[in-house]
């Protein structure tokens, strides 16, 4: 059992304000946290409230609501390319503005390979979102508007894949939908990666690690496919796009060449390299400056971190 500061501080991490945490205490055993007791819920309640102020950082709450918001997002693009429908309408309910979908459709897949690994990423995407749900309870996030259709148009444009009056339909063909994909997969990699150090419960830091990894594995999929497909030469250009939007250096990486594959963007001592949540939102923003809504969240992101640097 959990002693009474140590609940103060897990229910301080885990939420975003004063209510959430409230929140938070009725769905607290989600992951086994093994709260007993109405005193001790009432104690650490107390405890989280007053220490609300000083806390340094996000909480462990914002963190992972952050998450949940790109979930949401992977998880859409995925059910759509796969399944043609995305979520449930249970499945994006919770705090803070609900907007829905724009755009999404089935891909016709002509590569058995690929569509089997479309189909295993869309399963453990919606399962992130399931899990993120269930751990943040009623302090979760609602999906905000998500619009697949203009955003990739914009972010081809901007790369320079496509001219400046073109449309880039990322469920058009399996090449533009592993592009797509592409846009995605290495920027929740370096976000998870990024936001691991803000986490300070070990029950969801481990679930977060776990995640990362995940994302790693879709990454490298998506990589190695487009590799195989030689389309380095497209792929260097979205990457080219990202490290303009983040505006933190040149880390990003693409694929290789012909005779030499980059598969894992690794740095010297092969170690991949990380995003704040803030660079994160300039490239799903598709923008460079400080906002706090466009490209792919129209209205932003749900949660109190929601402004690119």
């Amino acid at each position: 059992m959990f002693g009474k500061k140590l609940v103060g501080d897990m229910i301080t991490r885990s939420a975003e304000n004063a209510t959430d945490r409230r929140r938070f205490l009725q769905s607290a055993g989600a992951l086994g946290l093994g709260i007993a007791g109405a005193g001790v819920l009432r104690s650490g309640t107390a405890l989280a409230e007053a220490g609300t102020e000083a806390m340094a950082g996000p909480s462990d709450g914002a963190v992972l609501n952050f998450a949940l918001n790109l979930e949401y997002l992977e998880a859409e693009f995925y059910s759509y390319a796969v399944h043609g429908h995305g979520l449930s309408d249970g499945m994006t309910t919770g705090t803070g503005r609900r907007g829905g979908v724009t755009g999404g459709k089935q891909v016709p897949f002509k590569t058995s390979r690929i569509r089997q690994y479309a189909t295993e990423i869309a399963a453990d995407e919606l399962a992130h979102v399931k899990f993120l749900r269930s751990a943040l309870g009623s302090a979760a996030v609602s999906r905000p508007a998500i619009n697949i259709r203009d955003s990739f148009t914009a972010a081809a444009r901007a790369a320079k894949l496509i001219g400046m009056h073109d449309v880039f339909d990322p469920y058009a063909n399996e090449n533009n939908f592993l592009l797509a994909a592409f846009l995605f997969e290495d920027v929740g990699v370096t976000a998870y990666k990024g936001a691991a150090p803000l986490i300070t419960n070990k029950t969801y830091l481990e679930a977060a690690a776990g995640i990362l990894s995940a994302e790693a594995y879709h990454a490298a999929t998506i990589r190695s496919s487009l590799w195989e497909k030689d389309m380095g030469a497209q792929v260097a250009k979205l990457s080219a796009a990202r490290n303009m939007l983040d505006g933190n250096g040149d880390d990003d990486q693409g694929i290789g060449g012909p005779k030499m594959a980059n598969i894992n963007p690794t740095d010297k001592n092969g170690i991949n390299f990380s995003r704040s949540y803030d660079r994160v939102l300039n490239i799903v923003y598709l923008n460079p400056n400080k906002v706090t809504k466009g490209g792919f969240y129209p209205w932003g992101v749900n949660g109190s971190l929601n402004t690119s640097s």
